[in-house]
């Protein structure tokens, strides 16, 4: 039994498209044979009927033309009155052995038939002579006569027909791939339609709801749970704003009142505890925009200045902020947007490591790589992907006692779908992390 509790033979494919051909082949392949066999059935029945009946009617008439020829003459006469299936000897012929069954009985009772009650008549096999006959019989001046018969093939087959047998089969083939591709071919794009799914990334487009009623019905589903999803998620991030821009107010008050409290270390504890609110507040804020208000129009950058305007900002503040190589050539993006996605990556890397480098490569057709590295603690790689989730903090040195929200690395990841890209982060080998986006 494999995984699930379902069986899984050797020979039956995973796929159901070849599942589907299979079935489908195997089902008209069979139908075509049983059709094709009860023609063959059909036509050798009647051949072999219009044999028997043309064997009697001739046999016949040859017994009855030799019988009425002067003994003299008969001889010339035998090959005139003999066929294809049978030939007329004038003698005892061959010794045989009366053991007839199946067709030769049959050919036998047709040769009786046609010699009729006034000639005696013995048909006998002649042996080693695989379906040969003889019949023996004695006309009426009593001169023996030898019906020597060599049955023929009832119904010979034309040397043309394997080769149209062979065509239909090829049809047949492609008539059922094209059926299985038409049937599968919606269940692929509503597979891949599904696996992309991002309600978020603006500007994608539908699914497609054209085709047979049954895929219609099932692309406009999906397309409208897509909506719902979107609609959710976008519901999510307003309140996430809406609560994050009403707790402003009270917490300036706070501030104020503690601002105005006497000095003591409860009032600095209460002050420290107001600022960790609020920069939660922001980043929720930050967070909510990155999702559906990055209006930002794009334009296009010098890479080489910009990254450098990064760099000299941390640099100025006393911050281990370097970058690696020159980075050549334009990117059209947002700047803002990217600003930001970059300085989440540097704050992180000082936060944990001290220190960040900075490197651009270019990539085939004209990616962009930029990416952010540190020789921190790391993630471990169980919760890479998590680490990408909104409020995700780790239990060990990414916690909220570094001042982290857990919104740095979810509001890269929204910008980034923003301006066309992707984040990805990764551990790099001897330690440290690689925070990396993507531009096309």
């Amino acid at each position: 039994m494999s995984e699930g509790g379902k069986s899984r033979s050797g020979w039956w494919p995973s796929t159901l498209r070849a599942r589907l051909f299979l079935i489908l082949f195997a089902g008209l392949a069979v139908a075509y044979g049983l059709s094709f066999s009860i023609l063959f059935a059909e036509r050798y029945m009647s051949a072999k009927a219009v044999m028997l009946g043309t064997l009697e009617s001739d046999l016949a008439t040859s017994i009855a033309v030799i019988d009425r020829l002067p003994a003299n003459e008969r001889a010339e006469w035998l090959d005139r009155l003999s066929r294809g299936s049978y030939r007329l000897v004038l003698g005892p012929g061959l010794a045989g052995v009366p053991d007839l069954s199946g067709r030769g009985a049959e050919i036998a009772e047709r040769i009786e038939e046609a010699a009729g009650k006034r000639f005696p008549l013995r048909v006998e096999a002649i042996p080693g002579d695989g379906k040969r006959l003889q019949g023996h019989l004695t006309l009426s001046d009593g001169s023996p006569l030898t019906i020597d018969v060599t049955p023929r093939g009832v119904m010979p087959l034309a040397e043309w027909l394997p080769y149209v047998f062979a065509a239909q089969m090829v049809l047949l083939i492609l008539c059922t791939w094209f059926a299985v591709h038409q049937a599968v071919r919606p269940l692929g794009a509503l597979a891949a339609a599904a696996d992309a799914l991002d309600p978020n990334k603006k500007g994608s487009s539908p699914l497609s709801e054209s085709g047979p009623s049954e895929v219609a019905d099932a692309a406009r589903a999906f397309n409208a749970m897509r909506d719902r999803i979107a609609h959710y998620l976008e519901e999510r991030v307003q309140i996430l704003a809406a609560i994050s821009h009403d707790l402003q107010t009270p917490i300036t008050r706070m501030r104020l009142r503690a601002d105005m409290a006497e000095d003591t270390p409860e009032k600095d504890k209460l002050v420290s505890d107001l600022r960790e609110i609020e920069r939660l507040v922001q980043d929720g804020i930050a967070y909510a925009r990155s999702s559906h208000r990055n209006d930002e129009k794009t334009s296009r950058i010098d890479l080489a200045s910009f990254i450098d305007s990064i760099a000299y900002d941390y640099q100025d503040t006393g911050k281990a902020v370097t970058v690696a190589g020159i980075a050549q050539g334009t990117a059209v993006t947002k700047p803002h947007a990217l600003r930001r996605i970059l300085t989440n990556f540097v704050d992180n890397a000082i936060k944990f490591a001290g220190a960040a480098e900075i490197s651009v490569e270019r990539k085939g057709e004209g990616a962009i790589v930029i990416t952010v590295l540190d020789r921190g603690p790391g993630i471990p790689d169980d919760k890479l992907e998590a680490a990408m989730q909104p409020f995700f903090r780790l239990e060990t040195s990414r916690n909220r006692d570094t001042g982290g929200t857990g919104l740095g690395l979810a509001i890269a990841q929204q910008l980034a779908v923003s301006v066309g890209g992707a984040v990805r982060i990764y551990n790099r080998p001897g330690g440290g992390l690689g925070a990396e986006i993507s531009l096309p």
